[in-house]
């Protein structure tokens, strides 16, 4: 009679609750919370030219398949990326308490979920008594599973200097002064998937300059890769064949790929690693090929896995790289991954990359530890150019990592870690808390040391570096629900760089400062205001007698950004934001940026479209500032408002027959304050850069 009781009440509540959200609402929303992941990850990479496909695809693939809360198990929810440690441990023990949920809303009742994160993680998770896993069989596979082809146009229309025309004489003298291939830039991916079960595919590109089925690139595209992975295989629990990644605790030892930070999420401060991956992005250095296996065992889980692939490197010697051998020298590891011009061919896949790697972990509910050993070699004479600043963290030919990282639940308290050493190098470690106050009030902790002398492999733990080395830490950030329509977050994080850094010729130290109130009094309407500040040393530009003085490098931006959904169909966002840059005593530089956005979207219709206007004033690169823009699915626009002017875009989807949509995207900048844009190879004589982008995908 509990029991019932108590289901009695969940359902009474649901209905006060009133979470009955459309389809429109629901893809909306997952919309919305892409948009403000790849914002975190901006902060975090400081640009927009890192490869977020990987979290596009990941809440794609959550948004058509959504996640049975009452029979996931917790390598889901955590690749889901939307629950912590705490709510997903509350939700275990609720289940094993209270029986199975019968509806999603029963979530209200678990400690650690309020309204904010029901509404997050609603559009990919579903409650439904169906409790059988889904098997792996062919039959199972050839009529449950789903594959989806994609073809991908994209090209700048005006003509840059790299494809312009030029004499035999002149290009006979300098043959890197145009580019090889053609203007246009193709992509094209096939991609089969089985529940989260089974994922195969493949996927190719050729950037704009590279050649197409003639001189360098007889085999058509210039980037190939495939993987197949699956997971939930009894004892096995995860194999990874082909490209792939692997992610073990805080990524201090060994991280591939990019990852959440400090954020007004306070949560997105813990990794969550995932183990094996699959890739199935066209980013040329954030990927291994080989294959891994994860072996499960009552408690304990074994990862082991090898990756040898060619990668780009840039040579400094004369020695014939048409083979590999030991003659040659590079000077660093090429990421970029174009191939367009004889100096960038001359570096490609001149270097053999290996890893061989393993991660022990023993498992339980509220507690984990494990252990990480990493070895990396490379088949060339690695010669760096060598600098005061990273004397102490010179990677070698062969180098390897050593880690612990743990992981621990006591009630509403998250504690995390990991520990790391270099064998030929120093030590680094991380510790945190996440601690749930009150249902109001959340808490998060960190404190890092990266010794100057440490080596970081692959590497991706928290920390203000994008390298993991010469650095000491403190976080801590809150987030706060004031009433149940003001959400106040903030974080300050004070860090110190003992030795030398690039451009800072002296020991420094500095801060991030980032808040941000949201007001949301409903479903259809959303606002907020954000203040974000990072103050570090950096040399200054003055020439005082060839010395460079380290002076502090400030960069301060304001935001207010409004959404409202104004009828099912049609919603408009709004924002402005202004930022500051300074340097010493220097005048500072400033940054403004509008944009409006009006996006229709009407499930019934096969036609919806966004259009954005932005008006852009900027004194100069360093006070750029960042914006996410809708683009075709899977792809991605994030362009640095520079200089003055203005831009425009829409994107349009048109649904052609089942199982078959067109996306076409146009996009176009005004400068007012210069004649060409652009340097190089890639200058434009004009003021006007514009861009189609047209993709076909095909269900079945």
């Amino acid at each position: 009679m509990k029991f019932d009781l108590f289901k009695y009440y969940c359902v009474l509540a649901a209905l006060f609750f009133s979470m009955s959200i459309s389809s429109q609402e629901l893809e909306d929303e997952k919309d919305r919370i892409i948009e403000d992941r790849v914002d975190f990850l901006l902060d975090v990479n400081e640009g927009g030219d890192g490869d977020f496909t990987t979290l596009f695809e990941q809440l794609e693939f959550y948004y058509q398949n959504p996640i049975n809360l009452n029979r996931a198990d917790r390598l889901e929810l955590e690749d889901l990326g939307l629950m912590n440690d705490i709510q997903i441990n509350n939700l275990f023990k609720h289940i094993e308490q209270h029986g199975k949920l019968i509806a999603f809303e029963e979530l209200q009742s678990i400690q650690g979920f309020d309204i904010e994160s029901l509404l997050m993680i609603r559009p990919f998770v579903a409650v439904n008594r169906d409790l059988d896993q889904p098997q792996i069989s062919l039959k199972n596979m050839l009529s449950e599973g789903t594959s989806q082809l994609f073809l991908r146009y994209t090209r700048i229309l005006e003509e840059q200097e790299g494809f312009s025309p030029i004499s035999e004489e002149e290009l006979e003298e300098n043959p890197n002064r145009r580019y090889l291939g053609s203007p246009d830039k193709l992509f094209t991916r096939f991609r089969f998937n089985y529940s989260n079960k089974l994922s195969l595919g493949f996927t190719a590109e050729k950037d704009a300059g590279e050649e197409f089925f003639q001189g360098s690139q007889p085999n058509g595209f210039d980037f190939y890769s495939a993987h197949f992975f699956a997971q939930g295989l009894g004892k096995v629990k995860q194999i990874a064949l082909g490209d792939f990644q692997a992610q073990f605790g805080q990524g201090l030892t060994f991280w591939s790929g990019l990852a959440f930070g400090r954020s007004p999420d306070i949560f997105t401060l813990k990794r969550n690693a995932q183990g094996l991956r699959q890739y199935t992005s066209v980013q040329e250095d954030l990927f291994l090929r080989g294959g891994g296996i994860t072996l499960a065992s009552n408690d304990l889980e074994l990862t082991v896995f090898y990756s040898n692939t060619k990668v780009d490197g840039t040579v400094t010697n004369t020695a014939d790289t048409s083979s590999i051998s030991d003659e040659v020298t590079i000077s660093s590891l090429t990421q970029d991954g174009f191939h367009r011009t004889p100096s960038e061919l001359r570096d490609k896949n001149n270097v053999r990359n290996e890893f061989l790697g393993a991660h022990l972990a023993y498992v339980k509910r509220n507690f984990n530890i494990g252990l990480t050993a990493v070895h990396n070699q490379i088949d060339a004479n690695f010669a760096p150019r060598q600098r005061t600043y990273n004397k102490f963290s010179l990677l070698d030919n062969e180098n390897t990592n050593l880690g612990i990282d743990y992981n621990y639940l006591y009630k509403n308290v998250n504690f995390f870690g990991e520990i790391s050493k270099s064998v030929d190098g120093g030590t680094a470690f991380t510790n945190g808390a996440l601690i749930v106050m009150d249902p109001r009030f959340s808490l998060a902790l960190q404190h890092r040391r990266f010794e100057k002398d440490f080596r970081p492999i692959q590497s991706n733990a928290i920390g203000e570096s994008t390298i993991n080395t010469n650095e000491e830490g403190f976080f801590i950030g809150f987030n706060s629900r004031l009433n149940k329509d003001l959400t106040l977050s903030a974080f300050a994080d004070r860090f110190v760089f003992d030795w030398l850094r690039f451009q800072t010729d002296a020991p420094s130290n500095g801060h991030r400062i980032n808040s941000q109130l949201t007001y949301r009094p409903s479903r259809r309407m959303q606002a907020y205001f954000r203040f974000r500040q990072r103050k570090r040393g950096r040399n200054d530009r003055l020439e005082t007698e060839g010395i460079d003085q380290v002076v502090d490098e400030s960069l301060t931006s304001y935001r207010l950004h409004f959404a409202y959904q104004i009828t099912e169909s049609i919603k408009i966002k709004s924002r402005i934001e202004v930022s500051n840059y300074t340097l010493g005593q220097t005048s500072a530089e400033n940054g403004f940026l509008i944009y409006q956005d009006i996006s229709y979207k009407q499930l019934s219709s096969p036609l919806s479209f966004s259009i954005r206007y932005a008006i852009f004033d900027t004194d100069s690169y360093n006070s750029r500032i960042y914006a996410y823009e809708n683009d075709v699915l899977y792809a991605f626009s994030i362009p640095a408002y520079n200089g003055r002017g203005t831009r425009f875009y829409t994107v349009v989807k048109y649904h052609l027959t089942r199982g078959v949509d067109l996306w076409l995207r146009y996009a176009q900048t005004y400068f007012t304050d210069r004649n060409s844009i652009g340097t190089g190879r890639d200058e434009i004589e004009g003021n006007v850069r514009s861009e189609v982008k047209a993709q076909l995908r095909v269900k079945f």
